[in-house]
């Protein structure tokens, strides 16, 4: 008669330690009026069952796969680690075990002289051990093993298996221990496994991200350049705030930052196709409001969601370093730095709205002095919106400028005043900070 199919269940045993409660013996040809219910006077109550079940591992399932399950010395009352019988099922060949191979088994004894279905006799005296563990690949494996054939079985641990038993040493009480401890070792091996995985793949984000970060295209130019990125997600390297800086061929310098509201992956893929876009916008000869609109239509596109929008501030720089021209898509205005004088924001009357919000917006260009020497900082808002000690207020604009001012009089500049910048503002809000930052800092000097 055709072997019962057991139920299939959503989550593995042999890796959630969880199953469904059975007779203690299971065969594929058993039939369900030889199964006994436990008596009702026996079962606890309600409160009792959940303590027990948060306190009590699962019943180990095993199912055996032997030529002759009836004729094997191997004794049905195994007990596992809880001193309760152990649930087994018996197969006499690979399709009866296939049948039989539900997500609630712990564990499987292999006889390793099964032959494999399927294959043809190639000289491989372990193709059935192979085709189990294809079969089987997040179950624990026991091989079984004659005396004389003890070098099969060590080369099955090699292939795969947890162990291997030789059929004629067994007694209940070793077989009971080495199925605990195949069932524990393949818990380690997936475990490991999966963290093994979790560290490839972010290894392969870290170094995606970092060659995602821009490199500034300044040959030739007499400014110098410096920036700081610190992303809101742990344990990333890219978060929603973008920056880049560019010489073009008539000596103009282009630089923009940028924030794409969020600070997730998807954020920050969205932050990266802008940047490169303004980039070749840029370098294609592009600025101002004609870069802008085309800029908004690439958001537009490429946003997963219409909600989705993203700041901007853009500054050219003449050949001569004097002056600039500025564009502000909803940013926070830059910080310029004089000798001599305090640093101030520059002027962000003429502020556009932010990308992605009005069809048809224009952003209008302003023009700024910046004298013979000069420091322009452009900063995200995550600078500016970390909180101050226990007060719940935010830094804001003043407060950063403030800062700045008192760095700067200090002699900082370049990476160190950014550096120290960005640990102040952190060390204000008392931990790490929620938002991504990304400051970039040009310097004319004599």
């Amino acid at each position: 008669m055709p072997a019962p199919v057991p139920r299939q269940r959503a989550i593995p045993a042999a890796e959630g330690g969880q199953g469904p409660v059975a007779a203690p013996n299971e065969s594929a040809q058993e039939s369900p009026e030889n199964r006994t219910a436990a008596p009702e006077a026996a079962a606890p109550s309600a409160t009792a069952t959940t303590a027990t079940a948060a306190t009590t591992p699962a019943q180990l399932t095993l199912l055996l796969i032997e030529n002759d399950p009836g004729g094997t010395p191997i004794v049905p009352d195994l007990l596992d680690q809880a001193g309760r019988p152990m649930r087994i099922r018996t197969a006499r060949n690979l399709t009866e075990a296939e049948r039989l191979l539900t997500d609630d088994v712990h564990c499987i004894l292999l006889d390793l002289a099964l032959p494999a279905p399927g294959r043809a006799d190639d000289g491989d005296e372990l193709a059935v051990l192979r085709h189990v563990l294809e079969l089987a690949p997040r179950h624990a494996v026991l091989a079984l093993t004659g005396a004389d054939d003890t070098e099969r079985g060590a080369e099955a641990v090699r292939v795969g298996a947890q162990d291997y038993l030789v059929r004629d040493e067994l007694d209940g009480r070793l077989l009971s221990r080495a199925i605990r401890y195949a069932v524990e070792r393949k818990r380690s091996d997936s475990a490991e496994r999966r963290l093994a995985e979790g560290r490839l793949r972010a290894q392969e984000n870290r170094r995606l991200e970092r060659g995602l970060l821009p490199t500034p295209l300044l040959d030739g130019s007499p400014l110098r350049f410096a920036a700081r990125y610190r992303p809101g997600r742990s344990r990333a390297l890219l978060g929603g705030d973008f920056y880049d800086v560019v010489r073009t061929p008539d000596g103009t310098v282009h630089a923009m930052i940028g924030d794409v509201c969020g600070h997730g992956p998807d954020e920050a893929a969205l932050g990266v196709e802008l940047r490169i876009a303004w980039r070749a916008l840029t370098l294609a000869g592009l600025c101002g409001d004609q870069l802008l609109s085309t800029l908004q239509q690439v958001l537009e596109h490429e946003r997963p969601d219409d909600e989705i929008f993203a700041t901007l501030c853009t500054v050219d720089i003449a050949p001569d370093g004097r002056r600039a021209g500025l564009c502000l898509a909803g940013h926070p205005s830059p910080l310029l730095a004089r000798p001599g004088m305090p640093a101030r924001l520059l002027p962000y009357d003429n502020n556009g709205p932010a990308l992605g919000l009005l069809p048809g917006a224009r952003w209008p260009r302003m023009q700024v002095e910046l004298g013979a020497e000069w420091s322009l900082m452009l900063y995200t808002d995550g600078l500016i919106e970390g909180r101050v000690g226990d007060t719940g207020e935010r830094l804001g604009q003043d407060g950063m400028v403030e800062m700045i001012r008192r760095r700067l009089a200090e002699g900082l500049s370049g990476e160190e005043l950014l550096r120290t910048a960005v640990n102040e503002v952190r060390d204000l809000n008392g931990g790490e900070l929620t938002d991504d930052v990304a400051v970039l800092l040009l310097d004319r000097t004599r």
